[in-house]
């Protein structure tokens, strides 16, 4: 199977969460238990992606280096690159230009939280598929404030519009998308938009043009977040709480999926858990290095 990289989108400025984000990445901010970078890098660890490129800001690269290391403690491997001014998500492929290589490439963003029984499965699935790129459709109740997308009986993506004032569907598209090697070259000729940026959309209406991009819809037992407001940030808190001390069990901890994927031992995980040990996150780990989960 071709090999398949990831990038993890974590730059922009944070407006939206200011006075927060003054001083802080939002991608480095609490999201009850854990970073909130922590999350996408779980996403991506699911779908069986071991090398990571993290594009963040010239303010906050080393931070997340401080946090996150060169992704061997969880049988990774993470680079850091900087961008220096938020010119769109497709930037993010002529940046990652050799960092992909010859390779697929994933693309999440680093404020979005994916959770849900079936989700190992479904990003597996999306990532072993070497001739398609994937992008997933999730119902909301208020499609206008996202891009759209339509797709037909085969999950073909057969439209898509940003913000539409008429939604066709009421399919939004999360941050999150599977590409083939031909990213790259398509990002190059993205002409920016009003906004003077390079949107994501023009590379998805590319791979539509040329009937390469599937959509896989999100069913009801599937949660997104989006966490760049304050309520949002509240609201998935609140989520990861509820699940967490209700069942037991971590969500999204790159530490026991890292375990759980045979990436690291029992003896890794529990020298990861150790000095995380007055917490609950820690506890859970332990009790998981110990076989008590």
């Amino acid at each position: 199977m071709k090999n398949r990289k990831g990038i993890i989108l974590a730059g922009g400025s944070g407006t939206r969460l200011y006075p927060l984000t003054l001083a802080l990445s939002k991608q480095l901010m609490p999201v009850y238990d854990k970073p909130m970078i922590y999350y996408p890098i779980s996403a991506l660890m699911m779908a069986g992606i071991r090398e990571v490129l993290i594009i963040t800001t010239p303010r906050d690269s080393q931070s997340f280096q401080d946090l996150l290391g060169d992704g061997s403690k969880w049988g990774m491997r993470f680079e850091y690159m900087i961008q220096e001014n938020p010119n769109g998500l497709a930037e993010a492929f002529i940046l990652g230009e050799d960092f992909i290589g010859e390779d697929n490439v994933a693309l999440i963003l680093g404020d979005n939280l994916f959770y849900g029984e079936n989700l190992q499965r479904i990003l597996t699935k999306a990532n072993s598929d070497e001739d398609h790129s994937t992008i997933f459709g999730y119902t909301v109740k208020d499609p206008e404030r996202y891009g759209v997308v339509e797709m037909d009986e085969e999950g073909n993506a057969i439209s898509i519009v940003e913000k539409p004032e008429h939604p066709r569907t009421n399919l939004a598209v999360p941050g999150l998308y599977f590409y083939t090697n031909d990213v790259v070259e398509i990002a190059k000729n993205v002409q920016p938009s009003e906004r003077g940026e390079l949107e994501i959309t023009s590379v998805n209406e590319e791979y539509m043009k040329r009937k390469q991009l599937k959509v896989v819809k999100l069913g009801r037992g599937m949660a997104w977040f989006d966490t760049g407001t304050h309520d949002a940030l509240i609201e998935t808190a609140q989520f990861v709480q509820t699940i967490e001390k209700r069942q037991g069990l971590l969500i999204c901890s790159p530490d026991e999926i890292a375990y759980d994927n045979g990436w690291i031992r029992k003896s890794d995980l529990r020298e990861l858990a150790l000095p995380l040990k007055k917490t609950e996150y820690g506890k859970s780990l332990l009790a998981l290095s110990e076989g008590e989960i």
